[in-house]
Formats: structure tokens, sequence, C-alpha cells
């Protein structure tokens, strides 16, 4: 059972490294995602992909990894009320999964941030 908690931070962290990546390989095609009340599009995009790369080197090497977490999950979170319910409330059928996901996420973040002892 030890090494449950190990294989389930390196299973929830290898999805958030690719995610990371693909924000850095398509910002531009990402930035239209960017709410339109928030100015410079693409640099949010970026700045998204390197904090999600830096969490991910938080949680794998234990270092900070409660306040990567915390703040991981707080982001998520805003991605999920800020984008993807707008998007779903305006009758945007993709938006839900993605809700979905990132508020699965965001809980993850929030479990592993209130168990982590850095």
């Amino acid at each position: 059972m030890k090494n449950l908690g190990t294989i389930g931070k390196f299973l929830y962290a290898l999805p958030l490294l690719g995610f990371g990546f693909g924000h850095l390989a398509n910002a531009n095609a990402m930035s239209g995602m960017v709410p339109s009340f928030i100015p410079g599009g693409v640099f949010w995009v970026y700045l998204t992909g390197v904090a999600l790369i830096l969490a991910v080197v938080a949680i794998v090497i234990n270092k900070k990894a409660k306040l990567a977490t915390m703040l991981l999950g707080i982001m998520l979170l805003i991605f999920a009320l800020t984008i993807h319910l707008p998007g779903m409330l305006g009758g945007n059928e993709m938006s839900m999964p993605s809700l979905l996901k990132d508020l699965s996420l965001a809980g993850a973040a929030f479990m592993l941030s209130a168990t982590s002892k850095d």
C-alpha cells in the first residue's frame, strides 16, 4: 500500500506534464481560450504551461509540493469557472468534459496539498 501513493502521484503528474508541454507547443492556437477580458492571451498560455511543468517537478521531487499543488488546484478551479463553465452554459457541448476534468484535477491537487509535507 505504501507504493500506491507514489504510483498515484506519478499517474497524476504525468498528464499534467503533457498538458504543460502542450500549452508551450500550441500557445498561439490556445490563446483564443483565454477570456477576452484578460489581455495578453498567448502570454497566459505560456505561463500556464510553465506553471503546469513546475507543479509536476514539485510533485515528483517532493519539494514545495504542498504550495505547488495548492496553487495548481486554484489555477485549475479558475479555468473551470472562467473558461469551461461559461462555454458550457453558452451551449458548447465540448466544454463539459473539460469542466469536469479541471474540477477533478483541482480536487486531486487540493487532496495532494492537504497530505503533502514540505
